[in-house]
């Protein structure tokens, strides 16, 4: 016994299917938060900031890729394989607005006033819907006379501020745009396929997944934050940086079943064994208190930053560790 408690994670069941996609929303005003998950069996979960059920979002008709909620948490964005996005009223469950595209939409995002939704995926383009007009045509995000946004599939779209939209491609592009022209304002490049890119808030940092490489980006071209990036071991699948110690890490990779804790040099500090799958997705909470991971084995499973800390439904227990 080396008196140091053994992270036990909590299982949050109720998925059918491989988990694609995990966002936790910002800190509400009581200091709880919520956490929504996306899966191939094509229904959406809302879950309170201790794992437990809320609902369930009913009426894609394939897999979800990705859910986002607004800022208030009032407001949840989907993304599916059924070609369509959706916009959901979070107390009641029902969809809002149901946005058709002609291919799989991969990834959403709202803006920070819940007044827009930006979307991308297998169409190569990203889309901006103004939800005050719901049936209204939305913008496609072009450059020059190109006539898609990407060469390559849009893996990911998040909202930066009020008037930047970021997207990365399989095609190693990340793509800055400023929303009120529609016009580019910066690329950056990466010698392989962006497979996963997030928006950590608090850090003012996109966190994002190319390859063997895991890269800590400014948000916005103009910050003063340096990037800092670092290639692994292994490919991540998805990586999230502590958002208030910022000095570590998590990843999940498709190559093997483990979720990894990494100090912000790279070095391992630790390998927590518990999903029976490839891990497609993992997010800090808002208020670094623990890290979800979603698996390719139909699970989430929530992990704690400071195992035995007495927190939500982990009531200080270390489980012997």
């Amino acid at each position: 016994m080396n008196g140091h408690p053994k992270s036990v994670p909590l299982v949050a069941p109720g998925h059918t299917r491989p988990v694609t996609h995990l966002s936790f929303s910002p800190l509400q005003d009581d200091g709880t938060y919520l956490l929504i998950s996306s899966c191939k069996d094509g229904n959406p979960m809302l879950r309170e900031w201790t794992g437990d059920w809320i609902g369930t979002f009913v009426g894609h008709k394939g897999a979800v890729w990705s859910t986002k909620l607004s800022p208030d948490a009032s407001r949840a964005a989907s993304g599916s394989a059924d070609f369509t996005a959706k916009i959901w009223d979070t107390y009641t469950g029902e969809p809002l607005h149901s946005f058709p595209h002609n291919h799989i939409v991969r990834s959403v995002a709202i803006s920070p006033t819940s007044s827009h939704l930006l979307t991308g995926g297998q169409e190569k383009k990203a889309r901006i819907f103004d939800l005050g007009r719901p049936d209204a045509e939305p913008d496609v995000l072009l450059e020059g006379g190109s006539t898609v946004s990407h060469e390559g599939t849009v893996k990911s779209v998040v909202w930066v501020g009020d008037h930047t939209g970021v997207t990365a491609g399989e095609d190693g592009l990340i793509k800055w745009w400023d929303l009120r022209t529609r016009k580019i304002s910066t690329t950056l490049t990466f010698p392989n396929p962006i497979t996963s890119m997030e928006l950590s808030q608090q850090t003012n940092r996109l966190v994002v997944t190319s390859g063997k490489t895991v890269a800590f980006i400014p948000a916005l071209p103009t910050n003063t934050v340096a990037t800092h990036s670092l290639n692994l071991p292994y490919a991540p699948s998805s990586a999230s940086i502590h958002p208030i110690l910022q000095d570590r890490f998590v990843t999940g990779s498709m190559s093997d079943e483990w979720v990894r804790v990494h100090g912000i040099d790279g070095e391992e500090r630790e390998v927590l064994k518990g999903h029976h799958g490839p891990v497609h997705c993992i997010e800090y909470s808002p208020d670094g208190e623990l890290y979800a991971s979603g698996s390719e084995d139909g699970t989430i499973r929530l992990w704690q930053t400071t195992p035995g800390k007495s927190y939500g439904l982990w009531q200080g227990q270390t489980n012997g560790g």
